[in-house]
């Protein structure tokens, strides 16, 4: 930091003028990638699945509650682990408290994990969250949402992942499910991401985005080496 250029405000203001055009065209950028996402093509749910939730056995058109849009989050939770994945709680942080905003425009947010659903409950209220959280334990659902992987996939070390067959190094991976349902009752998926595509939803990341450390990552041995659980710092 000894060695960043320390410039009179004139020349800080030329620089930050310029710096404007590119984010707005980056924001353009962004609005036309927003309006392809939501041109994609959508895919019948016929599947049968059943979660387990604090109000009983649902259906994937349950999780809407009386909605038209459904956010899943998948939660890296599964059945043996003692506490949810650190990093998914960092994103779920970032969550807690918007479901109140996206439900006026349309939308339950819900996250979904493989874990039982006792166990879910008694780590959500831990963490002070009042996010919806749903079991998928016993259901294909992650697996077919290529957020779960058996140990044989593992050990071939072949598993689909951010739309590509790669190695993986756990039984399950972070991402995010978007799912319509029509008037007719019909439920349909419309996008899905996963890995680095997660980036858009974590608010405290854009935040260090915008410090002059940034996110301060370089060095470490995986780039969220030093995040914690909230109650762990």
């Amino acid at each position: 930091m000894d060695a960043h250029p320390i410039v009179s405000r004139e020349a800080w203001l030329a620089a930050r003028q310029a710096l404007l055009r590119q984010e707005k065209d980056f924001n353009r950028a962004c609005d036309a990638l927003s309006a392809q996402r939501r041109a994609m093509p959508w895919v019948r749910v016929d599947q049968a699945y059943r979660f387990e939730t604090p109000q009983g056995t649902a259906s994937l058109a349950d999780l809407f509650t009386g909605r038209s849009q459904l956010l899943i989050y998948h939660f890296m939770f599964p059945e043996v682990w003692a506490d949810g994945c650190k990093s998914c709680s960092f994103w779920a942080d970032n969550f807690n408290g918007i479901e109140v905003h996206l439900a006026h425009r349309d939308v339950t947010l819900t996250l979904m994990s493989r874990s039982p659903l006792a166990k879910l409950t008694a780590f959500k209220q831990r963490m002070g969250w009042t996010l919806p959280w749903a079991s998928s334990l016993g259901s294909e659902f992650n697996f077919d949402y290529q957020v779960s992987f058996t140990d044989e996939e593992l050990a071939a070390g072949d598993v689909t992942y951010n739309y590509e067959r790669r190695k993986f190094p756990v039984v399950e991976a972070p991402g995010i499910s978007t799912f319509i349902r029509n008037e007719q009752g019909e439920v349909f998926h419309t996008y899905s991401c996963y890995a680095r595509g997660l980036d858009m939803l974590n608010g405290a990341y854009h935040l260090l985005d915008l410090m002059p450390k940034g996110r301060d990552e370089d060095g470490l041995p995986y780039s969220m080496d030093w995040v914690r659980l909230r109650d762990r710092y």
